[in-house]
């Protein structure tokens, strides 16, 4: 089907604003050619696609803040994109907005070994900091799966988290100071080598706020030492529920593994034909603990976790023997994702986060789920700190199969909530879980986050239509100066 043209008007509108960028951005800065931007559609959340109308790939913070002071000044929307790996529709471009891509910005500025930190720019990948810093025994802890690939500016936005948050935390834990550029242009820092500052925690505002605050140009974040010793242990159980009791008893007797992750049959299945990582294929479900420290307190905890697993019905139990089977267990883990594409055409990963002592039967409800939505779902989450990340497997060939997996990921956000949980653990809201919200919280709860974009971000320019399923004019919550009427937002696709 031919996508209607656009009007005289319209593409006079989009070439007078390609002129006007390119004098900020010159060169080959300014991408308008709809092939070109074909590329830039969509985020990892693929099942939702629309092209932005221009993309700008700036290599400056003096560049951004002119590209954002003009987009302010002629009511342009803009959708800031790292490396486009998020899967909640986070970097989902606008037809009527600009996409503002981050890419150039990808040198690491500054490594600071006696302060323990290391000062990037926004395009830096995760793990090119601790590539940067391993020769000297150092790392930056948090470490999403797609950590070969994502950006350290996407994680700040979503608050990436990975296998070892656990125990080291979240990127909120270990950002230290941004370089933030507003809306009008301005420029602002926020934090820095310091371990704390004073006033209002702009900085913890910021982590998290899924682009729809500001623009990040540079990041400071916090590096730690290589622990002594680590090793992984890999335990497997005849069912999901015996292992989320595990994981539930192990964090009571007062463990704090450095990671505990968990993958059901299905997802160990598809990640061992992948990485080969010496899984027990007669397990239904499996544990990845690790466990990091002196030596000797290491051999101790590996005893008690051990009698702990056992207790709780484990079938077996192998610990890593050396540095190169540790880094195998975890290689079927960190390739889980791309592990099950081989096995479906499609999957929707979903995020949510629960209590630990709800897993069993968060993961009974899943169950049933599958047989309601007449749909499979491989199950990876990083179960220590209870994130979930079912994969709803689909085909998006077949009629009907994505709109049943969006309703079977809407009822697993649904029971985390129900149980005392959040909708999202990492991945952030974006566009996905956006219809969500009202499970969660009341409307006088997204007023109030709302007035706080309002302070950032008075006629929302910045990321509309996302993590706000309710959009209210400024005027509305209480502002007293609105500079534009009426806000008007492009239809983003809704479940």
């Amino acid at each position: 089907m031919q996508m209607p043209k656009p009007d005289a008007s319209v593409l006079v509108r989009r070439m007078e604003i390609a002129e006007a960028l390119r004098a900020i951005v010159p060169g080959e800065g300014v991408i308008d050619q709809p092939d070109e931007l074909r590329v830039h559609e969509s985020d990892a959340l693929t099942a939702y696609r629309q092209p932005p109308m221009l993309v700008v790939l700036p290599e400056s913070t003096d560049q951004v803040s002119e590209i954002l002071a003009y987009c302010h000044a002629e009511g342009i929307k803009v959708v800031p994109r790292g490396s486009g790996t998020s899967l909640s529709g986070g970097a989902l471009p606008l037809a009527d907005g600009i996409l503002l891509g981050l890419g150039k910005f990808n040198r690491i500025l500054d490594i600071d070994y006696e302060n323990r930190c290391v000062t990037v720019q926004p395009g830096v990948p995760n793990l090119a900091i601790s590539t940067a810093v391993g020769h000297r025994g150092f790392y930056y802890a948090p470490d999403p799966s797609s950590q070969i690939a994502c950006s350290i500016g996407g994680n700040v936005a979503e608050n990436a988290g990975g296998v070892h948050c656990l125990k080291y935390g979240l990127t909120t834990n270990n950002v230290l100071g941004v370089e933030l550029v507003l809306i009008d242009g301005s420029v602002v820092r926020l934090g820095g080598k310091h371990l704390d500052s004073e006033a209002y925690d702009l900085l913890g505002v910021i982590t998290g706020s899924e682009g729809l605050l500001g623009v990040v140009t540079e990041v400071t974040v916090r590096i730690i030492r290589r622990p002594e010793t680590a090793r992984a242990i890999l335990v497997g159980f005849p069912t999901v529920q015996s292992a989320g009791a595990c994981v539930a008893a192990v964090i009571g007797a007062g463990i704090i593994p450095a990671g505990m992750e968990m993958m059901d049959a299905a997802a160990m299945r598809a990640a061992e034909d992948y990485a080969h990582a010496g899984y027990p294929l007669d397990a239904q479900a499996l544990l990845i603990v690790e466990l990091d420290g002196p030596e000797a307190e290491v051999d101790d905890l590996i005893v008690r976790l051990e009698d702990i697993a056992r207790g709780s019905g484990a079938d077996s139990v192998q610990v890593s023997r050396n540095e190169e089977e540790r880094l195998r267990f975890w290689a079927g883990r960190k390739a889980a994702f791309p592990a099950v594409g081989r096995i479906s055409p499609d999957y929707l990963c979903m995020d949510g986060t629960i209590p630990r002592h709800r897993l069993p039967d968060v993961l009974t409800h899943i169950q049933e789920l599958e047989r309601q939505h007449g749909l499979r779902c491989a199950n990876v989450f990083h179960a220590g700190d209870g994130n979930l990340h079912p994969l709803i497997l689909y085909d998006a060939a077949a009629p009907g199969e994505l709109e049943k997996a969006e309703a079977f990921g809407a009822d697993i956000l649904r029971e985390c909530v129900r149980v005392g949980g959040v909708l999202t653990g990492e991945h952030g809201v974006g566009v996905e879980k956006r219809d969500l919200m009202g499970e969660m919280f009341s409307e006088e709860d997204l007023k109030q986050q709302q007035r706080l974009k309002c302070a950032f971000d008075p006629e929302s320019l910045l990321n509309p239509g996302k993590v706000y399923p309710t959009l209210h004019r400024c005027a509305e919550l209480g502002r007293i100066h609105v500079h534009r009427g009426e806000l008007r937002f492009p239809d983003i696709p809704r479940f």
